[in-house]
C-alpha cells in the first residue's frame, strides 16, 4: 500500500513538473473528468496562468464523481508540493479532513464552482440557488404556454451532497411554490448520462410533463430521453456542451442555464497569484454569472 501511494505521489510530481525559482505550484482538482464544464474551468486557469507567468499549473481529477478518489488526489497534490489548491468539491463535508491537512501543510485553498464546508481564501461560483430558480421559472412559463395547468415534474440531480446542485434544486423547487404542479421525489444519476437518461425515461413513463436536469450529465440524459420519446415532454437543464446545444436546437430541451466555468478558472488562478504575491484582497464570494441559453440564442 505504501509502495502504491509513493508511486502515485512520484507520478503526480513528475506530471506537475518541477517549479523553478520564483514560480508557485497550483493544482486544479475538479469533481471528475467527464463534463465539458471542467474542461472550460481548466481553459480559464490556463489563460490566467499564461498571463501570470510564474504559475506552475496542473489540472487533476478522478475518473468519476467519488469522494474517496477526490480525497486521494487532494492528498497527492499536497505531497507533490502544492502552494495553492483550486477545488471544486464533490461534497461539502467529505473532503474537509483532507483540506484541514492541506491547510496545516501551508496550502492556500480557493474554491471554483462548488465549495466545501472549510474556510478558503475565496469562492468563485454561480449563485446556484438563483440560477435554479430561473430554471424553474423558465419551465413554468413553458408549461403554461403549452397549455398545462397541472401535472407531474421530475428532477434528475447528481447526488444529495454536492452543494452546487443541491442549491440548484432548491431554487428550482422554490420557483414552483404555490403553482399547481406536483414535483416528484428527486432521483440521482451521479452525473452519468446513461443513468440520468434511464431516470428521465422512468419519469416519462410515470406521466411527467416536465423534467429538470441539474448538471451537464443529467441534462444530456434528460434531453436524450425526451428526444427518444418524441419531444412530448418539456426539458430544462444546466450547462453548455455540444450535446446540450444539439438537444436545444432539436427541441428536446427548452433551455439550459449556462454558467461561466472559464471565468471561474480564470479568476481562481488570478486570485491564487495575488495570494502568493502578498495576499488576496478581493471579495470572499464572487458570483460568476449565468445566462439562459435557448434555441434563438444558439
Amino acid at each position: 500500500m505504501k509502495k502504491l501511494l509513493l508511486s502515485t505521489i512520484v507520478a503526480v510530481a513528475l506530471f506537475a513538473g518541477v517549479a523553478t525559482a520564483g514560480q508557485f505550484r497550483v493544482f486544479l482538482v475538479t469533481m471528475d473528468q467527464m463534463d465539458q464544464h471542467w474542461n472550460n474551468v481548466d481553459a480559464g486557469c490556463k489563460k490566467a496562468a499564461a498571463e501570470v507567468g510564474n504559475a506552475n499549473y496542473t489540472w487533476m481529477a478522478p475518473d468519476a464523481k467519488d469522494d474517496n478518489k477526490q480525497i486521494e488526489i487532494i492528498n497527492n497534490t499536497v505531497a507533490a508540493g502544492a502552494d495553492v489548491l483550486l477545488l471544486a468539491a464533490n461534497g461539502p463535508d467529505a473532503v474537509t479532513s483532507a483540506l484541514r491537512e492541506a491547510d496545516a501543510a501551508g496550502v492556500k485553498i480557493i474554491y471554483v464552482d462548488s465549495p466545501a464546508n472549510y474556510p478558503a481564501i475565496a469562492t468563485f461560483s454561480t449563485n446556484n440557488k438563483a440560477a435554479g430558480h430561473t430554471a424553474g421559472l423558465e419551465m413554468l412559463k413553458t408549461l403554461k404556454a403549452a397549455g398545462h395547468s397541472s401535472g407531474k415534474v421530475g428532477i434528475v440531480n447528481i447526488n444529495a451532497a454536492t452543494q452546487s446542485t443541491v442549491d440548484r434544486e432548491a431554487g428550482f423547487r422554490e420557483a414552483f411554490e404555490g403553482a399547481p404542479f406536483e414535483l416528484l421525489a428527486t432521483q440521482y444519476g451521479e452525473g452519468d448520462v446513461a443513468r440520468s437518461k434511464d431516470i428521465a425515461a422512468n419519469y416519462i413513463v410515470q406521466g411527467c410533463i416536465g423534467i429538470f436536469g441539474a448538471n451537464e450529465g443529467a441534462t444530456t440524459g434528460v434531453g436524450t430521453a425526451i428526444l427518444e420519446d418524441g419531444n412530448q415532454v418539456i426539458g430544462v437543464g444546466f450547462d453548455n456542451s455540444d450535446s446540450i446545444r444539439g438537444l436545444i436546437r432539436g427541441g428536446s430541451l427548452i433551455c439550459a442555464m449556462v454558467q461561466n466555468p472559464d471565468v471561474m478558472g480564470y479568476m481562481g488562478l488570478k486570485a491564487a497569484a495575488e495570494a502568493m504575491a502578498g495576499g488576496y484582497k478581493g471579495a470572499k464570494v464572487v458570483d460568476t454569472g449565468v445566462t439562459v441559453m435557448t434555441k434563438d440564442k444558439l
